[in-house]
């Protein structure tokens, strides 16, 4: 998507599969922007993110990437997306991070490893648990998402 005003280009890349919940409405936005999926997961022991998919081009063809996460915990899922495309050419502040919920030290470990980076969070909950969820939180967001909630 040109941003006119500003001579930019806008990209969307949401974090499979939660992610998928916001691209809709953004495109309703931005309807040109094109999409870049990447797959992160948290493996369940350790806490730490893992990826398993990259549809990013050789080169950005654009300049700013909204980056869709529905639910920051941790941080560490975000940071490695933010890692991704720095490593694709991004440089930090050209990445804006879009979530719905997060937690203030999911929101901490960001501002951390990526100062400046800007984060738009509709809501923040103070607490984890000791297995890295948000407290109170909403459950997995890809889970409520698909409906795969496990009993």
């Amino acid at each position: 998507m040109f941003c006119g005003h500003k001579n930019l280009f806008l990209g969307l890349t949401p974090i499979l599969r939660a992610g998928l919940g916001m691209s809709d409405a953004l495109l309703s936005l931005v309807h040109d922007a094109p999409v870049y999926h990447l797959g992160l997961f948290r493996e369940k022991v350790s806490l730490q993110p893992v990826e398993y998919y990259s549809k990013l081009p050789a080169e950005p063809p654009v300049d700013i990437v909204y980056l869709l996460d529905p639910l920051i915990a941790t941080g560490g899922t975000a940071c490695a997306a933010l890692a991704m495309l720095v490593d694709w050419g991004l440089a930090p502040i050209n990445v804006k991070i879009l979530c719905v919920l997060a937690s203030q030290d999911g929101l901490d470990k960001i501002n951390q490893e990526y100062p400046g980076v800007e984060i738009w969070v509709a809501a923040v909950d103070p607490n984890l648990s000791d297995r890295g969820i948000v407290k109170p939180g909403l459950g997995d967001a890809g889970d409520r998402l698909f409906n795969t909630i496990r009993p």
